[in-house]
C-alpha cells in the first residue's frame, strides 16, 4: 500500500547532498532532471512550438536543459527569462543552451508553456508583473506544464504565495512535495507526475497507494473475519449507514446498539434496542467484539455522554468519529484508538497547531497516541509512530452529509479484518475514494455502500 514518497523542500535538499557526496557533480543531476521533464513533455506534446520561463535558480536551469534537449528533437523552442541565472549549474545550462533568451515581458505565447521559474523552496511570492505574465502565457497555451511545483507554490504547506494559473501538468523532479497533495496548492494542475532522477528518498511520508486486499480463506467465519459493535444516539440515520457501510467493508458481522427499536437497512445488520448507557454497556460486554464504532449520530447531550463512556469503559478498539470527537477530550481517548475529524472538528479537539496538514496530523497522532484521519479533499492519515498518508484528489462529490459516516463505517470494518489501525485507515480511505469514483454525479451517501463491492473486488 506504500506509495510514492513525500519530500519537504528540506528533505529534498538533503536527498540532492547524498547524490553529490556520492560523486555526482551538482550539474550532472541537473541535466537528469531537465532529461526527465523533456522526454514527458515530448510523450505528452510532440512537436508543438514550446515557450520555456527559466528563473535565475536551479528550478530555471532546468528550464535550460529542457529547451535544449526538445530543440535537440527538433520541437521549435524559444526561452524567456526572469533575470540573470544566478548558480553554477543553472549559469552552465544557459551556456549550454546557447540560444536566444528573451525577457519575460516581452515574450509572446506558444502552443505549449513550460514554466521553470521557481520550483522548491520557494519563500515568497513572485511580483505583479510577473504574476500577470505567467498567467498571461500559460492561459494562452494549449499545453502547459510546471517543472516541479508551479511558481508561487510553498512547497512544504501547499499555500499560495502569489496567484497561480492552473497547468495542464506538474512534473514532480525526483519526489513528491507535500504541495502537490495538500490544498491549495494541489488545485493548481489538472494532472501530476513523477520524473526520477536518481535520488533516494525516506518513504515514513508517501502518498496513499491502492491497497492490496486479501479474499476470506477457506476456514474462516464470521467471527474471525471480526465483528463489528455501532453504537447509534439520538439521530439513529447516521448510526445506520454508518453500520450498513461496516457491512459492506469486508467484516464477518455487524450488530447496530440504537435507541429506539426501529429496524430498516440490511437484514444481515444484527439491530438490538440499548436505550440506556446501561443498556450499552451489557451489550459490550462481549468478547467476540473486534472493534466499536461510536459518534455518527450520538448527540452532544448528557445521554449522548453516558453512551459515550459506557463505550469507552467497555474497552474494545475503537472508532470515535463526529459527536464523539467534540464530547471527548484528547486526554481522555484511549490510546490506539482511531479518529476521524474534520477540520472543524479537528480544531476543536487539537486547537490551531502549527505547520502544514501533513505536521499537525502527526503531532495530533503523537498527542493523543491515537491514528488519525485528518480528513478533506486532502485527507492525512497519521499514526503515532510517525507513519504518514497522504490521499489527494477526492471527488468534490463527498462534499455532502452522510459521507463521513460511511468512511467511519468502512474504517470500523477494515480494522476489524485487519487489525492494524494505519492499514484499515489507509484501505477505508482509499476504499472510500474509489467508491465514489464509481458513483454517478450528485450520488448521496446512501449511494456508497453499494459501490463498495466493486471497489474491493478492483483490489482482490
Amino acid at each position: 500500500m506504500t506509495g510514492t514518497p513525500i519530500l519537504t523542500a528540506a528533505q529534498m535538499r538533503a536527498a540532492e547532498q547524498a547524490v553529490f557526496a556520492s560523486g555526482v557533480p551538482d550539474y550532472a543531476l541537473m541535466e537528469r532532471a531537465g532529461a526527465a521533464a523533456a522526454a514527458i513533455i515530448w510523450r505528452a506534446g510532440g512537436l508543438r512550438d514550446t515557450l520555456v520561463l527559466c528563473g535565475p535558480g536551479n528550478n530555471g536551469g532546468d528550464g535550460y536543459v529542457i529547451a535544449r534537449l526538445l530543440r535537440e528533437r527538433g520541437v521549435a523552442v524559444r526561452v524567456a527569462a526572469l533575470g540573470e541565472s544566478r548558480t553554477p549549474s543553472s549559469q552552465r545550462a544557459r551556456a549550454e543552451w546557447g540560444g536566444p533568451v528573451e525577457e519575460l515581458a516581452m515574450a509572446a505565447p506558444a502552443s505549449q508553456l513550460v514554466d521553470a521559474l521557481f520550483g522548491t523552496g520557494l519563500s515568497r511570492g513572485l511580483d505583479g508583473a510577473a504574476v500577470a505574465r505567467l498567467a498571461e502565457l500559460t492561459n494562452a497555451a494549449s499545453h502547459s506544464y510546471a517543472i516541479d511545483l508551479p511558481s508561487g507554490v510553498e512547497t512544504d504547506s501547499g499555500a499560495l504565495l502569489s496567484a497561480v494559473p492552473r497547468f495542464g501538468l506538474c512534473i514532480a523532479l525526483g519526489a513528491l512535495k507535500p504541495a502537490h497533495l495538500l490544498y491549495p496548492a494541489a488545485g493548481c494542475f489538472e494532472r501530476l507526475i513523477t520524473a526520477p532522477i536518481g535520488i533516494s528518498a525516506p518513504d515514513q511520508v508517501h502518498r496513499l497507494g491502492p491497497p492490496r486486499l486479501m479474499a476470506p480463506g477457506a476456514d474462516t467465519h464470521k467471527y474471525t473475519r471480526g465483528l463489528v459493535a455501532v453504537v447509534g444516539g439520538s439521530m439513529p440515520g447516521a448510526a445506520r449507514l454508518a453500520a450498513r457501510s461496516a457491512a459492506m467493508s469486508g467484516a464477518g458481522m455487524v450488530r447496530l446498539f440504537a435507541m429506539d427499536g426501529a429496524v430498516t437497512g440490511p437484514d444481515a445488520i444484527i439491530h438490538q434496542q440499548a436505550q440506556t448507557a446501561a443498556d450499552v454497556a451489557r451489550a459490550l460486554d462481549d468478547e467476540r467484539i473486534a472493534v466499536v464504532l461510536v459518534g455518527p449520530g450520538l448527540g452532544r447531550d448528557a445521554v449522548a455522554r453516558d453512551r459515550l463512556a459506557a463505550v469507552v469503559a467497555a474497552g474494545h478498539r475503537l472508532v470515535l468519529d463526529a459527536d464523539a470527537l467534540t464530547l471527548l477530550a484528547v486526554d481522555a481517548i484511549p490510546r490506539g484508538a482511531i479518529l476521524t475529524p474534520h477540520e472543524g472538528e479537528f480544531r476543536r479537539l487539537f486547537g490551531d497547531l502549527p505547520g502544514s496538514k501533513i505536521d499537525r496530523a502527526r503531532a495530533a497522532a503523537a498527542q493523543s497516541g491515537a491514528v488519525v484521519i485528518y480528513k478533506g479533499a486532502d485527507s492525512v492519515i497519521a499514526a503515532p509512530d510517525g507513519r504518514v498518508a497522504v490521499a489527494a484528489g477526492a471527488s468534490s462529490w463527498l462534499s455532502t452529509a452522510g459521507t463521513g459516516d460511511v468512511l467511519a463505517g468502512l474504517v470500523a470494518g477494515r480494522l476489524a479484518v485487519t487489525g492494524d489501525p494505519f492499514r484499515a485507515e489507509s484501505e477505508a480511505v482509499w476504499l472510500h475514494g474509489d467508491a465514489a469514483r464509481r458513483s454517478d454525479a450528485a450520488f448521496v451517501a446512501d449511494d456508497l455502500p453499494d459501490a463498495l463491492p466493486a471497489a474491493i473486488a478492483a483490489r482482490l
